[in-house]
Parts: C-alpha cells; structure tokens; sequence
C-alpha cells in the first residue's frame, strides 16, 4: 500500500515539481503549470492553489524565501522547494509511474447502469460517442503534430498516452456497437425484454 503523503492532491505534486526549477509565488506558479497544459492531465481546482502551497509549507516541502508588495498589489510571499520536497515528489512520481491504481471514470459509471435504458438507445449513444472520440482524436493527433518539431518528447509524453486511451477507448466502443448491431451481445433479447414489460 502506498504511503500516506501529507499533502496528497494532484496539484501539490505539480506544484513541487515546478518549483525544483526555482523559487516563484502561487500566482507564478499557477501561470507556468497553465502554460504547459497541466490542467489537461490532472485534476486542477485553481481556487485551492494557495491553499496547496500554505499546506505544502505547513509540511515543511516548501518554504517561504520572500515576502514583497508591489506597488498597490497584495503582497506575495515566494517560496522554494526543500529537500524534503524534492524527495517529496521524487517518490511520488516514482510510485505514479510504477504502481497501477483504479480510477473509475464517468463512463465506467455510465457503462454500469446502462441497462436503465433500451438497447437501441444505448447504440445511439454510443455511435455519438464514437463521432466525438473520432474528432478528438484527430484533434489530437493533428496538436502533437505540430507540438513535435518544437517541443521535445519528454513534455509531450502524456500527450501520446491522453492519446493512445482515446485511440483504444473508441476501438472498444466500436467493437460493443457492432455486438448491439448485430445482435451478438449476450442477453441482448432479455435486455429488451425488460424494457417492454415496463411499459
């Protein structure tokens, strides 16, 4: 089982991992982990940034460097990543890549109540997910494309994986259209059956 961190929320991670790279402000921070995506791979509530950053210090991950006012601007304390820190996040990008966990998402939950409707819907539902997989994936084939003659692989990596899911989630999702299309899905006539004894 894996450790229980002090700080455990996504964000926190991504905040120590900036901030390796040198001292900064929460609001610093926000503006780079937006300029390279990092709310397109893991959960981001902006809101809860300082409160992260106050939580890592409290923990002794970071620690506050300076304290300055600009002009009329709220003073804005910088901090620095502590050794502590470092390990901090050295660790817990080691247990992320190494260790497989269960993340439902909210199509596994859709997937497992969708007998609530009639097959044929199910179908009609599921052919409109594939449409909208098919141009996110061309989205997203066509963004790394032009992002690999200037960006270096190792900051597109997650990219290629978003990718690779969405490339494997719409094959599965034309593969049970076909059995709902051709009648090869187990229990298909019960499954309908239900549906018109409710009537």
């Amino acid at each position: 089982m894996a450790e229980r961190r002090p700080v455990r929320n996504l964000l926190a991670l991504a905040v120590l991992t900036i901030a390796v790279q040198r001292p900064m402000h929460p609001y610093e921070m926000a503006s780079v982990l937006r300029a390279r995506g990092k709310d397109q791979d893991m959960p981001i509530k902006w809101g809860s940034l300082y409160t992260v950053v106050r939580n890592l210090a409290k923990h002794g991950l970071l620690e506050a460097v300076e304290s300055g006012r600009q002009g009329a601007r709220p003073e804005r304390t910088v901090y620095r990543v502590t050794e502590a820190g470092r390990r901090e996040a050295e660790d817990w990008t080691r247990e992320l890549l190494s260790t497989p966990r269960r993340e439902p998402s909210s199509f596994e939950a859709g997937l497992s109540v969708m007998g609530g409707l009639r097959p044929d819907e199910v179908a009609t539902l599921l052919r409109r997910r594939s449409r909208l997989l098919a141009e996110r994936i061309e989205d997203t084939r066509r963004t790394l494309a032009e992002e690999r003659g200037e960006v270096p692989r190792l900051f597109l990596i997650e990219s290629e994986y978003a990718l690779a899911m969405l490339e494997a989630q719409a094959a599965w999702v034309r593969s049970l259209l076909t059995e709902l299309s051709e009648g090869t899905f187990p229990d298909l006539d019960a499954w309908r059956a239900f549906h018109t004894t409710e009537e």
